[in-house]
């Protein structure tokens, strides 16, 4: 099956340029709406859907972000490989402002937000020890060098609540605790993407080195948009890259994470939330429409 690639683009990144047919779609989930209406074209080929994690305006906060929405209306729209872009600081000094990070680990810390499309009714348990599709995180490296960004592969991403930064005792204490960057809205996204069988990647882009840094002090909103806007460019030819560098083998089990999860007994399942979860895990429930 062809890959269809869904590009979820954070601070920074509103829409994609250079779409063929490309369509501003209003849309809704079971979740409810999505940050803003899906942006449907190609490359070439290859089918590709755009959403602006923050809305065009940047009018959702980091706590505010529907994500379950976001990654229910990615899945409805037939995206098979879905990659996330967003801004982060840098804890580590070869980490610097305007490079590109592929996440493979987070630490979640967030604590006001939906972190699951099951609940009681029901229940299922989905494995996020590997949260990012090793092949996808590879061709979003690829494609990235391609665009001409310093590229580093392999990063904890630590996930706060926000809106607020880091106070620097903070900074400190998550870079000790081994982190590598920082950044406020990769979960639940990566969560929900598992749960949803998408092949899922993180391209974090540096624009900052958080508040640990004794040469660079605290975080300046300036200094972040100026690198955002010369990351845009980068991270536009990235996505401009991905068709050609992506492959849509996999072993790492992405589109099949549901296997073994669902604990819920059918007998006891709630027909709501089955009706709810058609596609997201409509391959697994009896009864369901798994379009």
């Amino acid at each position: 099956m062809e890959p269809v690639i869904g590009i979820i683009g954070g601070s920074g990144l509103y829409r994609v340029a250079d779409l063929a047919d490309a369509e501003w779609r209003e849309t809704t989930t079971p979740f409810g709406a999505p940050s803003d209406a899906l942006l449907h074209g190609r490359i070439g080929t290859t089918r590709m859907v755009f959403l602006p994690r923050h809305g065009r305006g940047h009018v959702e906060t980091p706590s505010s972000i529907p994500y379950r929405a976001n990654v229910a209306a990615m899945k409805a729209a037939g995206v098979t490989h879905l990659v996330s872009v967003s801004a982060v600081g840098s804890f580590r000094e070869e980490m610097a402002p305007g490079d590109f990070v592929i996440v493979d680990q987070f630490i979640d810390r967030t604590f006001a937000r939906e972190k699951s499309f099951f609940g009681p009714g029901l229940v299922a348990h989905v494995s996020v020890a590997h949260p990012v599709c090793p092949s996808l995180s590879a061709a979003c490296a690829a494609a990235a060098r391609r665009a001409g960004a310093t590229v580093h592969e392999g990063a904890t991403y630590f996930v706060m609540e926000g809106p607020q930064f880091s106070t620097r005792a903070e900074s400190r204490l998550y870079r000790e605790w081994g982190c590598d960057v920082i950044g406020m809205t990769n979960m639940p996204e990566a969560k929900l993407a598992r749960e949803a069988e998408l092949h899922y990647a993180s391209v974090a882009m540096v624009t900052d080195y958080d508040s640990w840094h004794p040469e660079h002090g605290s975080v300046q909103i300036a200094e972040i948009v100026a690198t955002l806007h010369g990351n845009v460019a980068r991270a536009a030819g990235l996505v401009a890259a991905l068709p050609v560098c992506i492959d849509a083998t996999c072993d790492a089990g992405c589109a099949t994470a549901l296997d073994h999860a669902i604990m819920t007994a059918p007998d006891a399942r709630d027909p709501a939330m089955v009706e709810r979860l058609r596609h997201i895990a409509g391959r697994l429930l009896p009864n369901a429409d798994p379009a």
